[in-house]
């Protein structure tokens, strides 16, 4: 293929690991630490300085730890073995050549099984990140629901609190396949819907979660083998009629109960705010299954930059910029920021064909997907993934009388605590666009650049004087 270049994936996380461990990027932490609050603080502070993955040895249960797995783009590039400069080119090429999954009898992630009234959620190391959580939350589990009427598979992250010894409570949105799938079972007449929460993968199927702009139709097994460059080994579940990644450390096997529901929050999500409680249907455990000495995942939310933010980064900019690419030829790179959510702020570099193309892409983007609330368009010369730069461009390539554009009254992010209206559904708010390109076809002032800086090294000194 044109392009793109496959390259063998890991085998599995702990194959990422060990390659984290050989690029001086992991450390182990053997004093302990609580999973109550006091591994939350530790991965913030590691995120904050862009620290290495951290296996927690000692947590108060039988299971280390493992959090940090996404925790800074550096990661995200070795994980989907990718170059930054071309990565989303690369995973937009890439997820159009999907890969179908094996099915094997037999897996690691089976190796132990624990079920009846051995299922107990307070054996294992789901942590408490803030004061404020309604609870223990699962966020670094890969949920894996089927459509009840085409089997299809989707694969994606929610947030699961462990409220009871073999239940958890959940939060799907309507709009999310897993509440599409939840909603299409009820309209069914289905009671009961089983689905599988699966922890710790080969971290290119986290990153597969992440896709937009396709259909619910896609099978997300099929775009995880793409993006691998070989297909998913899956194995049937014991207990339930769901296929899981053969290699994962752990796998709870669910029944939801649509008819038993459960206060489930709050809980401090993307937007770096508290959700509110509120009622949901309940998750009960029929099986969890293991391989021997697992390593158990997890990750933390909340204000940004956290790791759920890097997890969403390069699959939702690599998505818009396919979409926006269609459009716009010229569009040469995009961001959708972490500080945004990965979602309300984003920055598209192009080459204007014509004056005030750049209008018609802050349209384009306004109406897309993603939803961002602000929308800035820069030339090439500007590097999108540079704050200081797209500030420069703002300060010296806008006259806001002219190049800002506002809009009223348009959806909004949903979880967005600025915006307005009742349910998600309903939330609306305002959106600006900003041209910072030079003017199309006009003479402009001349950069002041010093040429060749970025290829030199100084000459090595000499000990003689």
């Amino acid at each position: 293929m044109k392009g793109v270049e496959f390259i063998m994936a890991f085998y599995d996380l702990r194959d990422f690991l060990e390659s984290c461990r050989k690029e001086n990027d992991l450390i182990e932490v053997d004093r302990y630490v609580d999973v109550n609050l006091e591994m939350g603080k530790a991965l913030k502070k590691s995120y904050a300085n862009n620290g290495p993955v951290i296996i927690f040895r000692n947590n108060g249960t039988d299971y280390p730890a493992v959090g940090g797995v996404f925790g800074n783009r550096k990661k995200a590039l070795r994980a989907l073995n990718a170059q930054n400069n071309t990565v989303l080119p690369w995973f937009a090429e890439t997820i159009d050549r999907p890969i179908a999954p094996v099915m094997v009898k037999s897996a690691p992630c089976q190796e132990i099984i624990i079920e009846g009234e051995d299922v107990d959620l307070g054996k294992f190391p789901i942590p408490k990140f803030s004061e404020l959580d309604g609870g223990p939350y699962l966020t670094a589990g890969i949920s894996i629901s089927k459509d009840p009427e085409t089997g299809i598979a989707d694969l994606g992250h929610y947030r699961f609190q462990a409220i009871g010894k073999d239940y958890f409570g959940f939060m799907a949105q309507p709009f999310h396949r897993l509440g599409k799938n939840c909603n299409k079972a009820k309209a069914l007449g289905m009671k009961k819907f089983e689905m599988a929460l699966v922890v710790g993968t080969d971290p290119v199927l986290a990153y597969t979660c992440q896709v937009q702009n396709v259909p619910d139709t896609t099978d997300d097994w099929s775009l995880a083998g793409a993006l691998r460059g070989q297909p998913v080994e899956l194995v049937k579940c014991r207990t339930i009629d769901v296929e899981v990644p053969a290699t994962a450390e752990f796998v709870f096997e669910l029944e939801i109960d649509f008819e038993t529901e459960v206060s489930e929050g709050p809980l401090g999500e993307y937007t770096g705010y508290m959700t509110p409680a509120s009622e949901r249907p309940i998750a009960r455990v029929k099986a969890i299954t293991h391989r021997k000495d697992p390593y158990f995942q997890v990750l933390l939310t909340g204000k940004p930059v956290t790791e759920n933010h890097i997890l969403k980064n390069i699959p939702l900019e690599a998505s818009f910029y396919n979409a926006m690419k269609k459009q716009f030829p010229t569009i040469t790179d995009v961001a959708v920021t972490p500080s945004g959510g990965v979602q309300l702020y984003a920055v598209i570099a192009m080459k204007q064909r014509y004056a005030n193309e750049a209008r018609h892409v802050i349209l384009s983007a306004m109406s897309s997907n993603v939803r961002p609330k602000w929308i800035v368009v820069v030339d090439p010369d500007i590097n999108v993934h540079d704050s200081a730069e797209v500030e420069w461009a703002l300060s010296f390539r806008v006259d806001p009388g002219r190049d800002v554009i506002l809009v009223n009254n348009v959806p909004s992010a949903p979880l967005d605590p600025s915006s307005h209206g009742d349910s998600l559904q309903e939330k609306t708010n305002s959106t600006i666009g900003i041209d910072a390109t030079m003017p199309f076809g006009k003479l402009y002032a001349t950069v002041a650049e010093v040429a060749g800086w970025e290829d030199y090294s100084f000459p090595e000194i000499s000990s003689e004087r």
